[in-house]
């Protein structure tokens, strides 16, 4: 068909996710074994490689019965919970909690602090059951709120203080649209400005994503978006591409891929998620030069 891929520099593994890996790979060089508690990343190929080198996913009934070994804690991060978990079931623990997220969880946890003399509310913008906002849930106790749409946002408190945090990977509009909802909802209950804080937690590195995202849809004639089912981050990206170039494609790998996608001679953006490995997207281009 004689189509041109074009891969997405700026797409692939965010710097928690290379950073979770290599420190599990560095690990394995030495050792035949490493537990880690979930995924590493949400990518069912990446997993299947990393399996195939020693990692074993483990969930947190799992992790009670493991004792004496070691552990990996992804990139998502984890609530104090499962640290004394590890501490008890004398595990070594390989820390792997993104930086920005722990940065996240510290200043959760001081916001909680101030306000909760107040009987102030904590909002979480985020998925619920998601990795790391169970690990934002746990510095508070799980007194907190987390909102997926606006209609999570009727069981809020307006009468008193809130701060509002974002889960690292959401989408900056979506998280402004909420803002602004809980602002309107907050001066509707006569509370007073100041007692509305709002700290816009989502990382620079996905946030930036978005922009670019739209400006590598809008250069191709069709996009195929590379990414896990189970990744949360590659579905928001997705909607990015989408929305923009409605000849858009998620797929999770080669095989997704219909020849009826496409007419002879056109460029194929390919692009993925912060949880798709760089391998997988060249992988795809030399598939897409086959066809």
């Amino acid at each position: 068909m004689g189509l041109v891929p074009v891969v997405d520099q700026k797409s692939g593994f965010c710097y928690g996710v290379i950073r979770a890996i290599k420190q599990a790979e560095t690990y394995l060089k030495d050792n035949n074994q490493l537990k880690s508690l979930g995924s590493i990343v949400h990518n069912k190929l990446e997993v299947e490689r990393l399996h195939s080198i020693g990692i074993e996913v483990i969930g947190h009934i799992e992790l009670e019965q493991s004792k004496n070994t070691t552990l990996l804690i992804r990139a998502h991060g984890e609530p104090p919970s499962t640290y004394e978990t590890a501490k008890k079931n004398n595990l070594k623990v390989i820390d792997c909690t993104c930086p920005v997220v722990l940065k996240l969880q510290e200043r959760l946890k001081k916001g909680y602090e101030e306000i909760k003399p107040e009987n102030g509310t904590i909002v979480i913008f985020g998925k619920k059951n998601h990795a790391e906002v169970n690990g934002l849930l746990g510095q508070v106790n799980g007194d907190a709120i987390v909102v997926e749409n606006k209609q999570d946002l009727e069981v809020i408190d307006y009468t008193h203080p809130i701060t509002i945090f974002s889960q690292t990977t959401k989408d900056p509009s979506a998280f402004s649209e909420i803002v602004a909802e809980i602002k309107k909802k907050a001066k509707e209950a006569g509370l007073p400005s100041d007692k509305l804080t709002t700290h816009n937690t989502i990382c620079k590195q996905v946030s930036s994503r978005h922009p670019n995202l739209r400006e590598f849809s809008a250069s191709n004639d069709v996009i195929l978006f590379v990414s896990g089912k189970e990744s949360s981050n590659g579905k928001v990206l997705f909607e990015t591409c989408k929305s923009t170039n409605p000849r858009s494609y998620k797929i999770e790998r080669e095989s997704d891929i219909l020849s009826e996608w496409f007419n002879p001679g056109e460029k194929v953006g390919i692009c993925g998620a912060t949880s798709t490995p760089t391998w997988q997207l060249e992988k795809t281009a030399q598939y897409i030069k086959s066809l």
